[in-house]
């Protein structure tokens, strides 16, 4: 076995052991409900071949839970002042019927086992797996929220505006290392952008391919209200397979976000992403470590918390 592929295979040993505080592990529901990930594997397959821009919503949902108070399902939560009207949420987020449709068919087999929020760390897996990406041992044992905190999504989740130093600092507060924000951020070689998130960029920015620009402003208009949420591919050259070629678009100054572009502006994680475009193994094993860490982001565990019956209430 060569040097690197064994490591791969330790680490994956590791997670798979992993234990949080006696609770979170990848064999929680082997004997309370084995056939929780079957359940959530063919509803991810299911959506996604109806939709594959349905994967990157799914994954985007686990990324925007964990974010705001820890992997807890609060985002899923129908309340007034809750997560999903927060600004980066509002009119963007979306995949909650999918979440649905898997808890209703979980509860058929196993009522009140699996929570909200493992099933969105597991569908943020499948979903990833399904366009072509790497796959990784899902720890579970998580517990639902039974609030969600509108303000805490508006402060917590990072913008697509962000600057370097606003990235690194946001990721580093969840415990997650600079390596961890790149490897993480190449989420965006899968999905759509609405012209509102990246208008800015491309008619002010100075780092940007002026071709590329061009072809952007064609579907989005200089002019605040109009053509807002018209969308463009986050990866210009395959936006339906989890591929590195994300990183192949920043180095040619090709990033859809100021945010993306900003990983590599002539700053200290310009080697980080050189080293993914031109190897998608390293990549995939960097993300695939980086997502089971973002995952382990303060989740309710033992007693705390609630396994919910419906995904967008408390029991």
């Amino acid at each position: 076995m060569r040097t690197s592929s064994f490591i791969t295979f330790i680490v994956f040993i590791i997670f798979c052991l992993w234990d949080v505080n006696g609770q979170l592990s990848s064999t929680f529901y082997n004997k309370t409900c084995p056939q929780a990930l079957s359940t959530v594997k063919a509803a991810v397959k299911a959506a996604v071949a109806k939709e594959k821009r349905m994967a990157a919503s799914l994954l985007r949902l686990h990324f925007h839970d964990c974010f705001v108070n820890g992997c807890d399902g609060s985002i899923l939560l129908d309340t007034t002042s809750g997560e999903k009207g927060a600004g980066p949420n509002a009119n963007s987020v979306r995949g909650f019927e999918v979440i649905d449709t898997i808890k209703t068919q979980m509860e058929a087999v196993c009522s009140g086992v699996v929570s909200c929020a493992d099933i969105l760390a597991i569908a943020a897996r499948d979903s990833v797996v399904e366009l072509g990406g790497p796959t990784w041992a899902v720890l579970l044992g998580r517990r639902d929220s039974t609030t969600a905190i509108q303000s805490a999504a508006n402060s917590n989740l990072p913008s697509p505006f962000s600057t370097l130093s606003s990235l690194i600092k946001s990721f580093s507060s969840k415990g997650l290392s600079t390596k961890d924000m790149v490897a993480l951020s190449g989420a965006h070689t899968i999905g759509q952008a609405r012209c509102t998130t990246f208008r800015g960029r491309i008619y002010g920015d100075r780092v940007i391919d002026k071709a590329f620009a061009t072809s952007l402003k064609v579907n989005c208009p200089n002019s605040s209200g109009n053509g807002d949420n018209n969308l463009s591919p986050i990866d210009t050259l395959t936006p339906t397979t989890f591929d590195n070629n994300y990183y192949k678009d920043l180095t040619s100054k090709k990033g859809v976000f100021h945010s993306d572009q900003e990983l590599f502006n002539g700053v200290s994680t310009d080697s980080l992403v050189t080293t993914y475009s031109t190897n998608q193994n390293t990549f995939f094993n960097d993300f695939s470590i980086a997502m089971v860490k973002m995952g382990n982001i303060k989740p309710l565990i033992g007693t705390n918390g609630q396994v919910r019956k419906n995904c967008r209430k408390p029991n």
